[in-house]
């Protein structure tokens, strides 16, 4: 068993920056608003993205160098454009998986009810334990975090589908209405993960090559799949705890990060029992937590590398970009807090419409002459490639007509 976990690290950190808001916020709310109807996206979502975040791991691997250092080496548009589409994002993405983070702290911990407090102690102290312990700790953290959240969630699941007293509509629909539709085009570009964090399992594996030499392109498939894999099940469970205790109930999901954390909690003790909250509690604290540390991390190394490539002097430190993005977390926590509802729109609908720009990308260069020909993928791979590139451009063509 502990050489089985050994062999895992970025796919469990992929993992753990996907359940964050996709599984926990989105999936569970697609459950309480539309039973089970809408498992047709999740699952097409995560079929069509498979191969595009499979050739980060699998481009470094090759090469012994991250996504980035390909977009440069393709064309340095590709890379300037990376860097722009990440500083209007990565702040709004830190802050909304931190107001998750802050609202689950209130429900467990009770000290204070405010949660720009929280959002702030939860920031600084995310930033110590990165300086500190950096990617060794951020590995040995989600092999905890993934088994307790994949436990705790498989018994809620069981637990509220044994109580469930109506019969289980498994009919598929495509939402009818504006809101529906515009939330099944999020549902699916946030499903499992924003594209562009590929390019984040790609810097992960390279860490992980640094630390274990022997870490090569089977166990990364290997890690990779057991990432993927655990992403999509999970996708399914919170999905079905929505539909089984909130769907046709009445209640509806608070746009509140508090009231939504004490919404979600609730969904779990009113499956196994008020008994078990305490578990639950730190279960999704914990996991919330670990998203806010994984994307605390990511944007980061994504940047600094990228600022790197690009010669920008005086932002080519680690440490730098990681108090830009938690002081520009904090100001939007103090100043733009009202707004966080048009700014998380604004990430959404760019993590949507650049779906295609960066499935493009990613595919180009590993077929590119900057990877070597054993590594580059199989004819049904491309194939099935360009199928999902297709696919997500008409969604993101059919996203912009129905804004």
């Amino acid at each position: 068993m502990i050489n089985f976990l050994k062999k895992l690290g970025p796919g469990l950190l992929f993992a753990g920056a996907a359940i964050g808001v996709s599984h926990l916020v989105q999936s569970t709310r697609a459950g309480a608003d539309f039973g089970f109807s809408l498992i047709w996206a999740l699952i097409l979502a995560n079929f069509i993205k498979y191969p595009f975040f499979l050739f980060g791991p699998r481009y470094t691997l090759a090469t012994g160098e991250t996504l980035l250092h390909g977009y440069m080496k393709m064309n340095k548009l590709y890379l300037i454009t990376y860097f722009l589409l990440s500083i209007v994002t990565m702040f709004t993405i830190q802050t909304a998986v931190t107001i998750v983070t802050a609202g689950l702290a209130i429900e467990l911990f009770g000290l204070s009810s405010n949660i720009t407090i929280w959002a702030t102690t939860i920031t600084f102290s995310c930033v110590l334990i990165l300086i500190i312990g950096r990617y060794r700790f951020l590995d040995n953290l989600m092999k905890f975090v993934i088994i307790l959240l994949t436990i705790s969630t498989v018994i809620a699941v069981f637990f509220a589908g044994y109580n469930y007293e109506n019969p289980v509509n498994l009919d598929q629909i495509i939402p009818k209405n504006q809101v529906g539709l515009v939330f099944l085009a999020a549902f699916i570009g946030w499903m499992p993960a924003p594209l562009d964090v590929s390019i984040w399992q790609s810097i992960w594996t390279l860490e992980k090559t640094k630390k274990e030499e022997k870490f090569k392109i089977k166990d990364a498939l290997f890690d990779f799949n057991i990432g993927y894999i655990t992403t999509i099940l999970l996708g399914i469970s919170f999905l079905s705890l929505g539909a089984f205790v909130m769907y046709e109930s009445g209640e509806v999901f608070s746009n509140s990060g508090g009231e939504f954390a004490k919404q979600l909690i609730k969904l779990y003790t009113r499956s196994i029992g008020n008994e078990v909250f305490l578990i639950i509690a730190i279960a999704a604290f914990t996991t919330m937590l670990s998203t806010t540390i994984t994307c605390l991390d990511a944007s980061p190394r994504a940047m600094k590398i990228t600022s790197e490539l690009l010669n920008l002097k005086g932002f080519k430190s680690y440490n730098t970009w990681i108090i830009i993005l938690s002081l520009g977390t904090l100001s939007i926590f103090i100043f733009f807090i009202s707004e966080m509802g048009l700014l998380v729109k604004i990430a959404t609908i760019l993590s949507f419409i650049t779906a295609p720009f960066y499935a493009f990308i990613n595919f180009k260069l590993i077929n590119s002459s900057h990877t070597p020909e054993k590594f580059k993928p199989s004819k049904f791979m491309n194939y099935f490639s360009v199928f999902g590139i297709i696919l997500l451009t008409f969604f993101s063509i059919w996203y912009i007509t129905i804004l």
